[in-house]
Formats: C-alpha cells, sequence, structure tokens
C-alpha cells in the first residue's frame, strides 16, 4: 500500500519543496515587514489547516496532554520567531546569501543536540560543521570588517532565524502525540495571538493589486496548501528521500534570486555556498537507516 503511495507522496513533497523555494522572492513582492508578513502567514495557515483537520476528521483522534501543548506552544514560539528572523533577513539582505545562511540550521541541530541531549557526535558531523563554518565566514564577504558592517549586510537576522529553527527542532522532539496537523495549528494559532497586538494595520490598506497577490499567495499556497502537502507525503516517505528532497528549496530560492532579481554572488560568496550545501550533503551521510522519525522544513 505504501509502495504505491510513495510516487504521489514524493509527487507532492517535490512540488511543496519547490514552492517553498520561491518564498524569499515573493516576499520582496508584497510591501510588508516581516512582522505583518509572519501574521498574514500564521492567519492563512491556522485558517487553511483547521478546515481540512475538522473536514479530515483527524481532531477526533488526536490525545491531548496539557504537558505536551504547553510544550507545542513553546516550539512554536520559535517558529514565530524562526519565521520573523527569515523574512527579516530576506529584506535586508539578498534572498541567496539570506538563504544559504539559514540552511546552516540542521549543523546547529547537530551542535546543540550533541550538548543537550548527549548525542555523540561523529567524525563526518564535525567534518560538516568545519565545512559550514567556512562557508559562512566565505558568503559574509571579505568587505565586511567591522560587526556594524556584519549585523546591517542582513546575516546576522538569517543566524538568528537559523538558530531558532533549532530551538524549533529540539523543543519539538518533546511531541509525540499530536498529529503534525494539530501541532501546526496551534502553533500558527499562537503566533497570531503573539504578533496581533504589534501589528500595523493601517500597512496593509497602502498595497497594490500585484502587493495582495504576493500577500495572499505567500499565506494561503506557501503556508496553508504547502503544509497540507507536506504532512501528506511526510508519513510515506523515508526520512533519507525527505532530507535530499529538501534541497530543492535552496536551489529553487538562489535561482529565482540569480535570474529575476538579478543578485550574482562573488568568487568568494559561491565559494561560501558550494562549503555550506556541501557541509549540509556530509551530514546526510550519518543518517542510520534504521531510523524513520519525521523532519521539520525549513520554511
Amino acid at each position: 500500500m505504501f509502495k504505491k503511495k510513495k510516487p504521489i507522496a514524493m509527487f507532492k513533497m517535490i512540488i511543496s519543496m519547490i514552492i517553498f523555494g520561491s518564498i524569499g522572492f515573493l516576499s520582496e513582492h508584497t510591501n510588508l515587514p516581516s512582522l505583518e508578513l509572519v501574521f498574514v502567514r500564521c492567519l492563512c495557515a491556522t485558517v487553511c489547516l483547521s478546515i481540512f483537520w475538522i473536514l479530515s476528521g483527524q481532531f477526533k483522534r488526536e490525545k491531548w496532554y496539557a504537558r505536551e501543548v504547553v510544550h507545542t506552544l513553546v516550539c512554536g514560539f520559535f517558529l514565530v520567531c524562526n519565521w520573523l528572523f527569515l523574512f527579516k533577513a530576506f529584506g535586508e539582505t539578498s534572498v541567496t546569501i539570506a538563504i544559504s545562511v539559514y540552511h546552516l540550521a540542521p549543523v546547529l541541530v547537530l551542535l546543540f543536540g550533541s550538548i543537550l541531549y548527549k548525542e555523540k557526535l561523529t567524525f563526518i558531523s564535525i567534518i560538516s560543521m568545519i565545512i559550514c563554518f567556512a562557508g559562512t565566514i566565505l558568503i559574509s564577504n571579505t568587505s565586511l570588517y567591522s560587526f556594524n558592517q556584519f549585523l546591517s549586510s542582513g546575516m546576522i537576522w538569517a543566524l538568528l532565524a537559523a538558530l531558532f529553527y533549532c530551538f524549533t527542532t529540539l523543543t519539538g522532539k518533546g511531541i509525540h502525540h499530536l498529529s503534525p496537523l494539530a501541532t501546526t495549528i496551534l502553533q500558527t494559532l499562537l503566533g497570531v495571538m503573539m504578533l496581533c497586538p504589534f501589528v500595523h494595520f493601517h500597512l496593509f490598506t497602502n498595497l497594490t493589486h500585484l502587493n495582495w497577490i504576493a500577500v495572499l499567495t505567500t499565506g494561503i499556497i506557501h503556508t496553508g496548501i504547502v503544509y497540507l502537502l507536506f504532512f501528506d507525503s511526510l508519513r510515506v516517505l523515508p526520512t533519507t528521500l525527505i532530507s535530499i528532497l529538501v534541497f530543492l528549496d535552496p536551489c529553487v530560492a538562489i535561482l529565482l534570486d540569480i535570474l529575476f532579481t538579478g543578485f550574482h554572488p562573488n568568487l568568494l560568496q559561491t565559494l561560501g555556498i558550494i562549503f555550506i550545501f556541501s557541509g549540509m550533503a556530509f551530514t546526510l551521510i550519518k543518517k542510520d537507516k534504521s531510523v524513520r522519525k519525521n523532519q521539520t522544513v525549513l520554511d
């Protein structure tokens, strides 16, 4: 049964990763600050996923435990911060640099996981970290001599986004009974409540028709629909295949940035991008074939 569903699940995962990859490019056309954009994303995701959750009957099968709900909300706080910093990075630097630095997150998960959960670091994991660290230095560009220049480059926001993705992943390990749908609904609903008091709603009145198309696409398609495709494919595909397909996300993001926004990384930045993704690829070698745990996507 699972073998028959695998090609469809793989197609859904590929589509979701390709769409995820265009979110940075699209965010530049919304004409909204990161906070307002994340608020729209949380609102649309909560509505879309809740409708599917109810219509599918999944809500009847949920097992609610107070401690796990609190754990989920803490994880949700980290997720919302992760989104805020990522969209801030898109606004301050090129999508290519932001997405490359952001994808240091899996390496940070390895590092912090070894500290918090006493997970043993393999030789390959250590090499991966060194390669990714070298890539980050190269991609930051040698012209950034001062800390102030580093802050204004936008890289700091991408690094913070990666750090909070790491926190999201590590805290997510404690969620065992709630379904992925219920978990995400709780987290995005928390995001709506967290951000609502700080949203400048008057900014929405100045948007053009094209801005509104970009905003609604980011909320409904890039968050609501894509998460449905992603969650539907998670239960069928093996972890190793998911880990490889996730690479489609940054590849699409970088390709769109080069083709449509005119960004052209210099030689050192290009080497940095290659180093970061090579380091990420090395982490796949350590995958244990006996492990079949679901992973969370970066966007």
